[in-house]
């Protein structure tokens, strides 16, 4: 019985999604690899770079004549946060749009819009200029370049799924290691609106070459397109984004997962945008906090391509757990005790140790929460849920995203008129409750998932 239990599906078993996957030469493997990652290199490094511009407009708004005079945290945050929270807002809409267009169009128009974004920023002379362009337009421009670099590569790969994965969300850090000092620098040298439209320029550029060669893998491909055209008009195919049947979403576990990917999306962005200004609170430079901003953008990177190898051995789900696990630790043990220990002169060493461990340990395990996520959803749901998984879960994401950031800017206070460590204490506190809220509803999905497959492998043993 122990053998049958533990037999591998036969080929009338395998989904036929799965089938052919060993029929593609390892060159196409690699396009779709070296696609996905460029569009996380180019679209999400320019996102997480967005503190460098948070410390430029901080700073700008004390002065007097600029477009961010007398602007509040918050107010400047919510520039950042629409960027992030429509990355994956419109993900629905996204998926649908690669089902009936193909992914490269989608790409493509994704990175025209993300460099006008920026060039339209170029030109903001008030602050809802800057939220317009800067905020919610390169949001869109990148949620369409972004998301089809992670729906459409988990197609192609089965065994090393999260391996790739891995690897090509590694873009993201790497892509923030790349662009946060150089964007420092050329404001350093020509200004903020020059920066602006280089950036626009070249983002475009990148997009559209990297988007060139991204496909769905062929099986896959033929499987939406029979889909699509089922569909009786353009509108409804545009417009009529797939949802999950409701056999599916009242599981347990889909709860679970829309739990836990609501609580760390709010708050996963809040230290990336905010480690350059709270690291000037414990006397850094403004280059220093570009080198802080890059620090952490370079663990993500390391951190997603290392998670995602060790994810393909002991399993994508356990790895999922524990990644959560230890950025809820390092917020709780390491960010607020460090904003407590930097508001008093004698403990300023201590509180720099304490930032610097923090943001490798966020950089190194927050960020492959991210890599981890699509592979997570394959396992609990299946590829052939994916298409109708994806954009939801994603939407949920980018929706927490849209509060938890502005919320967490909210909360940095200021003593006698100053901005100390101590100003970010609650901002550490309500990340740190809901990544280990996080944690919980992480843990919860995989112990749906192991009951799942214990009564599945009963029941399939039974009618044998």
């Amino acid at each position: 019985m122990l053998k049958t239990m533990n037999a591998p599906a036969s080929a009338e078993q395998r989904s036929p999604t799965e089938a052919p996957k060993n029929e593609h030469s390892w060159r196409q493997y690699v396009l779709i690899v070296l696609s996905g990652f460029m569009l996380n290199f180019t679209g999400c490094g320019v996102v997480f770079a967005y503190g460098v511009y948070q410390a430029e407009y901080e700073k700008m708004a004390v002065s007097k004549g600029t477009a961010f005079t007398g602007a509040s945290s918050a107010e400047i945050t919510l520039i950042g946060s629409l960027s992030s929270a429509m990355m994956k807002l419109g993900a629905p809409f996204v998926v649908a749009w690669c089902k009936c267009f193909g992914p490269r169009i989608v790409v493509c128009v994704g990175g025209l819009i993300f460099g006008v974004a920026n060039i339209l920023a170029s030109f903001g002379t008030a602050l809802w200029h800057f939220q317009l362009a800067q905020g919610l337009l390169l949001g869109i421009g990148s949620c369409l370049s972004y998301m089809p670099s992670m729906i459409v590569p988990p197609t192609w790969f089965s065994k090393r799924r999260g391996l790739a994965l891995g690897i090509i969300s590694a873009g993201t850090g790497i892509g923030g290691l790349v662009f946060a000092p150089v964007i420092q620098a050329c404001m350093d040298a020509m200004g903020l609106r020059d920066t602006l439209r280089l950036i626009g320029c070249l983002s475009t550029l990148l997009i559209c070459a990297s988007g060139a060669v991204l496909i769905w893998e062929p099986a896959m491909e033929k499987r939406l397109l029979e889909e699509v055209a089922a569909k009786p008009s353009l509108v409804s195919r545009l417009f009529q984004f797939p949802l999950p049947p409701w056999s599916l979403v009242r599981q347990r576990k889909f709860i679970a997962q829309v739990l836990n990917a609501a609580f760390q999306s709010a708050a996963y962005y809040t230290p990336i945008y905010y480690i350059s200004s709270y690291g000037q609170t414990l006397g850094y430079s403004e280059s220093d906090g570009a080198n802080w901003t890059s620090l952490s953008n370079a663990c993500n990177a390391i951190g997603k391509v290392a998670v995602g190898y060790l994810a393909d051995y002991i399993g994508r789900l356990n790895s999922f757990f524990l990644v959560t696990l230890l950025s809820a630790v390092g917020a709780v043990a390491l960010w607020i005790p460090s904003t407590l220990l930097g508001s008093t002169l004698h403990d300023v060493a201590a509180a720099k140790g304490c930032f610097i461990v923090f943001t490798i340990f966020y950089g190194l395990f927050a960020s492959a929460y991210i890599g981890l996520f699509s592979p997570a959803l394959v396992e609990l749901f299946s590829l052939q849920e994916m298409p109708r998984i994806t954009g939801i879960m994603y939407m949920v994401q980018g929706a927490a995203g849209l509060v938890g950031t502005p919320v967490a800017g909210v909360m940095v206070r200021t003593y006698n008129g100053e901005t100390t460590s101590r100003s970010y204490l609650d901002m550490a506190a309500f990340v740190s409750a809901l990544m280990v809220a996080s944690t919980l509803t992480v843990a919860w999905a995989r112990v749906e998932q192991g009951f799942d497959r214990i009564s599945g492998r009963l029941s399939w043993t039974w009618k044998q």
